[in-house]
């Protein structure tokens, strides 16, 4: 069922917005700077999960967060999720803290740490992880699907056109304790919606960097 999304230009997307484009005058965070371009671009894409999955009370991961997408577009528009951002860069960290703290939003932490090395301390602990632009599926799949409790979902943000990709990762998925449960189209954003139905054998994830050299 659809769930009526808050408007991105409300004032905490404002907030956002500002603070997005003050840091990345100094730091990295995005290479879209028009601020109409980031509403559309980041605000509005986040928050296409929100039209195809009830978002209410879950415990949510989002790996790779960068400067805060999805997880923290969600967050405005869900307040009563509590967030996990992971983030392996930093300075992309320490603006997420910084953003955190400027929306004053509750049961939200940002973690300094590669995917691999958090997942093994904190397997099966959330019922939704979502990942935007972080690596190809089946790298993904071993990031994110060991930090899945069983019977929830990982949310991949794609391009459009995901076949192929979800083609080459079947393996890693059911290895995982995955299973293919939708694809969501929409005009510049597939999400593929992944379903865990089984632990994730001890073995994974692999040590950092082995997922992207050797995918499953």
């Amino acid at each position: 069922m659809c769930q009526r999304v808050r408007a991105v230009n409300s004032p905490a997307f404002e907030i956002y917005l500002h603070e997005l484009i003050e840091w990345n005058q100094k730091f990295n965070l995005t290479s879209i700077t028009d601020p109409a371009e980031i509403r559309r671009k980041h605000f509005k894409d986040s928050l296409l999960l929100l039209q195809t999955f009830q978002l209410t009370n879950e415990s949510v991961v989002d790996v790779g967060a960068g400067a805060g997408f999805p997880g923290i577009p969600l967050k405005i528009a869900r307040p009563d999720i509590a967030l996990t951002l992971v983030e392996a860069t930093r300075k992309k960290v320490d603006f997420l803290n910084h953003i955190i703290k400027a929306l004053g939003l509750e049961e939200t932490e940002a973690v300094w740490s590669r995917a691999e090395d958090y997942a093994h301390d904190h397997r099966e602990e959330f019922g939704l992880a979502v990942a935007r632009g972080v690596a190809k599926l089946n790298a993904l799949c071993e990031y994110c699907l060991p930090l899945v409790k069983v019977g929830g979902l990982f949310v991949a943000y794609k391009q459009v056109e995901v076949e192929t990709e979800i083609k080459a990762a079947a393996g890693a998925i059911k290895a995982l304790g995955g299973r293919l449960k939708e694809i969501k189209k929409f005009p510049n954003r597939s999400l593929i919606l992944i379903e865990k139905i089984k632990f994730t054998p001890a073995g994974y994830p692999r040590r950092a960097g082995i997922a992207k050299q050797k995918p499953l």
